[in-house]
Formats: structure tokens, sequence, C-alpha cells
């Protein structure tokens, strides 16, 4: 299915994807587009069009971009390449989960068709890769889950940690220095009004505080 792309349009579809998972609105614009991958507007209507001419996405104005059926099919492919290599790199050659991203944005663009399906086996059939995210099938369907964010939890309320929204190295190092990761419990002592920043309190650690951006970014489900 993949090869019938280019790297490039590899990466917009997985881009179209993750943005269409993350946004609150249906809509994806092509302003949205270009903000995720840091391109000009100019380029990323250029790259629509040439979506739109090999039938993977349609495109108006007035209700943005949206995929067809074989255009999720080729989403779905690479995000589940990209995510069967990030366990790969985490459990099996020890990097950590703010290593992990970058190298895996090279190799899911490898063609072999047989890859992801060896891979998936050999890994054991993960369902979730070391940020928490899931990871498709074979056939397209993806594990369900059901997360919150922290900034959503009640004050007195204890949760787990299940995954990230950012999973950009600088944000994923500070929770490294706060020890959290993937099954850390944290309890919301409070939450301050004037800002939304929360005191938590990290398993067995002393209280800290967070901003609200940081809970934002962090998806949990409810311990008790």
């Amino acid at each position: 299915m993949s090869g019938t792309q280019t790297l490039s349009e590899e990466n917009y579809l997985k881009s179209i994807y993750n943005i269409g998972r993350l946004s609150v609105s249906e809509k994806i614009s092509p302003t949205a587009i270009a903000e995720a991958l840091g391109n000009n507007p100019a380029s990323v209507v250029d790259m629509i069009r040439k979506l739109v001419d090999k039938k993977l996405i349609s495109y108006e104005k007035t209700k943005g971009v949206k995929f067809t059926d074989k255009g999720r099919k080729a989403a779905l492919l690479i995000v589940r390449k990209h995510r069967l290599w990030e366990v790969f790199l985490h459990d099996k050659l020890g990097y950590t989960w703010d290593e992990i991203h970058e190298i895996a944005e090279q190799l899911e663009h490898i063609q072999d068709p047989q890859l992801a399906d060896r891979l998936d086996k050999y890994l054991g059939f993960p369902q979730f890769d070391p940020h928490g995210d899931p990871i498709p099938k074979s056939n397209g369907e993806i594990p369900i889950t059901s997360t919150t964010t922290m900034e959503e939890m009640e004050s007195g309320k204890t949760c787990t940690v299940v995954g990230v929204k950012d999973t950009s190295s600088p944000f994923l190092q500070y929770l490294k220095q706060l020890n959290v990761g993937i099954g850390t419990q944290i309890s919301i002592v409070e939450k301050i009004a004037y800002d939304g920043s929360l005191i938590i309190k990290i398993g067995t650690d002393s209280n800290t505080t967070v901003s609200k951006k940081f809970a934002e970014n962090i998806l949990v489900n409810n311990s008790k």
C-alpha cells in the first residue's frame, strides 16, 4: 500500500492522521497541516492537490481535508510501522522513550510488505507503543483506549499515566526528571484556579507543582 507514496506524501498522511486524532475539531485545514509539519501553506496546498489526485484524501474549503478509505489505510500502515519500530527500539535495543521517535521516523518508510507483520509477531503483538499510543493492527483495527488528560482530573483523585500527547524530546526528558512514565500513579492534590496549574504527588514522592500545559499533555486512566 505505502509503496505508491513518496516519503513526503507518507509524512503528510501521518500528520493528517495525527491532527485528526488530537484535534477537537473535525475540520483539518491546510493551515493546521502547515503548522504541524512546519511547512509553508503554499507547499501544503500543492501536496493536498497531489494527494487528492492519488485519491488518498478529499478536500473542500468548508469541510477541510478528509481521508478516503484508501488514504486511511495508507496512513494507518505508516502509523503502525512507526509505533512498532518504537517498541523495537525501546524494548529490544534499549533506547529511552525520548530517543525513539526520530529514529522511528526514518524506519517507518521501509517499504517491504511483510516487515510490519513480522516485526509485530517478533515483538509479541504489542497493543501500545512506549508513549502509550495504540498500535493499529494489520487489518486497520485500533485498540480501544479510555483515557482523559490529567488536566481534566478533579482534585483529590488518583490516576495512572497511560500515555503522552507531546512526544517531543524536551517534554519526555522533563518527565524522566520527574520520574514520570507509563504506569506512574499521580495524585491530584490541588488545582490552582488562577493559572490552571496543579499541585500533584508523583508516586510516593513529595508534592510538586506542574503547569496546565504539562497536565494537558499527560494521558491518564482513573485509579480511584
